[in-house]
């Protein structure tokens, strides 16, 4: 037989074929399509090494063997008088001559002839051994196979083991064809037809078609082969008829249908596999979207929550500075009315000033200054809380349609880790919202704020409450002017020395509300900013998981959609290559 099946561009095209198809099963694996899916494209693209199947069967003795080595025209099986096929034998094409055991009933020979990298030989045991003991010949073998060569002895012709074969393999509607091996015995044409007729007649009645028929002599055939005398060598070819099974054979097997299924059938199973994955794809990209729209409306919402802190924070303690610019303003206009001439007495008495500032000056700021910055507790206390609610409702809504799922359906892993996450998520989110303790919680965030105040350079150690260390605040700063007239000295001090004393007071007074004023509003915009951003980071470590879950969820099935995108591209170009080098 020639030396290869394929033209040159076929050769070609198939090495192309089998390595884009082993590429796009490494690219399938990628993005976690089932090891069944995958197993069945690279048995696929395995089949694309035995391009060509041809099983040869009949009983022992009938020259099985010899006729696959004429074939083949090099000894690649062992033959002999006596049965050397004790196995079913598939020859492949390997670096080197070997026999690979696989089990008492199968063994691979290897052998480096260019033909078998397209075309596979299985040469089988006698017919009635195999019906015994070789399921794995009619079960495996026979259905992939391109042609059946049955091979029969003349000396002994279509036996009942091979007649009980063939109704075997005629349920898988394989193509057979009759070889008369040791025809070369026959004495005269006639006794040929006569042999003919028998094996031909029973053939038909079980196949329902007649059918081809070659008698041949692999013995006389590989007598050929070693003949030096190229005339004597092609005398003994022609005598053997092995031209004429050769060329059926080639034809056969060479036919342009058959060999576009070749090319074919892998593509197939490759097209499947893609279609089957990209339908997963969608589906798991249509699972997402109420994920992403959840996943979206929380980040949103936090995003949302974390600028509306940012916003409202400051024109809350703006009314905190307002209420010290007032308090400010008043402590001015004390000084303006107290340190005069007319008041030297009043103002020698120091425990009088002092009380006549608090009522006039302080009033009720320490008051003030603890509600506003109770409003600002509540307001943050209140805020964090709806928060949690309102994250709570996008949880609740996103379980619920788990709910939909019909009992008893399968979920796979992927589904059920998001499930996992989202009710992790809001078993999390549902016990945070029906725990909180907005009491609680005010007073330890009133009593982080103190101790943040508290730590000022400006304000006393012992004061309590907010209130109280403002106004001890105000009072050791400001009344320092006590003692400032002695008696005596009126005269001096009168036109000269107060009105310096009163500049003093108030630039003194001035600065020290200041350096009050910013280093309070520093230590309360600080304290209340950290536990703003205290609040976000606790609603995004509650979220976090399933959101980065999703997101990634979403990079995976976008990128998947990418790459079978390209694999349907590549297939497309693969299915247009094939038809084109078949033609």
């Amino acid at each position: 037989m020639r030396q290869s099946m394929l033209t040159d561009e076929q050769a070609r095209f198939l090495r192309e074929e089998k390595e884009a198809l082993s590429e796009i099963r490494l690219a399938l694996a990628d993005i976690d399509v089932p090891r069944e899916a995958l197993t069945t494209l690279q048995d696929a693209i395995l089949q694309l090494d035995e391009l060509f199947l041809l099983v040869v069967v009949g009983e022992f003795n009938a020259g099985k063997s010899a006729l696959v080595n004429a074939l083949l025209g090099e000894k690649v099986l062992p033959e002999g008088a006596t049965p050397t096929t004790s196995r079913v034998t598939l020859v492949k094409w390997g670096e080197q001559a070997a026999e690979q055991v696989v089990d008492e009933n199968f063994s691979i020979y290897t052998y480096p002839l260019p033909l078998l990298k397209e075309l596979n030989i299985v040469d089988t045991p006698g017919t009635n051994a195999v019906i015994r003991y070789h399921e794995r010949l009619t079960e495996e073998f026979v259905p992939r196979s391109d042609l059946v060569l049955f091979t029969t002895s003349a000396d002994h012709p279509l036996t009942e083991s091979e007649r009980q074969f063939l109704e075997r393999i005629l349920a898988w509607g394989k193509k057979v064809v009759f070889a008369l091996n040791k025809a070369d015995i026959i004495e005269d044409e006639a006794a040929l037809q006569e042999v003919r007729s028998f094996v031909l007649k029973h053939a038909t009645a079980v196949l329902g078609d007649t059918p081809e028929f070659f008698p041949v002599s692999a013995r006389v055939a590989q007598r050929s082969l070693s003949e030096v005398d190229s005339e004597q060598r092609q005398r003994l070819r022609a005598a053997s008829g092995l031209d004429a099974l050769e060329q059926y054979i080639t034809s056969t097997l060479d036919d342009a249908t058959r060999l576009q299924l070749k090319f074919s059938n892998p593509l197939g199973v490759a097209d499947k596999l893609i279609t089957q994955t990209t339908k997963v794809n969608q589906t798991q990209a249509e699972d997402l979207k109420e994920d992403l729209q959840t996943a979206s409306s929380l980040e949103s919402t936090i995003t949302d929550y974390e600028r509306d802190l940012q916003n409202e924070l400051q024109p809350r303690l703006a009314e905190m500075e307002n209420i010290l610019h007032r308090l400010e303003q008043r402590g001015l206009d004390f000084f303006d009315t107290t340190i005069r001439l007319t008041k030297i007495q009043e103002l020698m008495r120091g425990d009088k000033v002092r009380a006549e500032f608090e009522k006039r000056v302080l009033v009720d700021v320490p008051q003030q200054i603890e509600d506003q910055v109770q409003r600002l507790i509540d307001w943050l206390v209140q805020k964090d809380l709806q928060e949690w609610q309102r994250v709570m409702t996008y949880v609740q809504r996103r379980r619920a349609l788990h709910t939909e799922q019909i009992v008893g359906e399968g979920i796979e892993p992927r589904e059920m880790r998001r499930r996992e996450l989202i009710d992790s998520m809001g078993k999390t989110v549902q016990h945070i919202v029906e725990t909180y303790d907005r009491d609680r919680e005010a007073r330890d965030l009133a009593a982080h704020v103190e101790t943040a105040v508290a730590q000022t350079a400006l304000l006393e150690v012992g004061a309590v409450g907010l209130g109280a260390l403002v106004t001890a605040a105000v009072l050791s700063s400001s009344l320092d002017i006590t003692g400032i007239l002695a008696a005596g000295t009126l005269a001096i001090l009168g036109f000269f020395v107060i009105p310096y004393k009163r500049k003093q007071a108030k630039d003194s007074f001035k600065k020290k509300m200041t350096d009050l004023r910013t280093k309070l509003l520093e230590s309360l915009t600080t304290q209340f900013t950290s536990e703003s951003q205290n609040a976000v980071i606790r609603l995004k470590e509650g979220v976090t998981p399933y959101v980065r879950y999703v997101r990634a969820e979403q990079e995976r099935v976008d990128k998947s959609e990418m790459i079978l995108a390209k694999l349907r591209q590549k297939l497309s170009a693969l299915r247009a290559r094939s038809q084109a080098v078949v033609k």
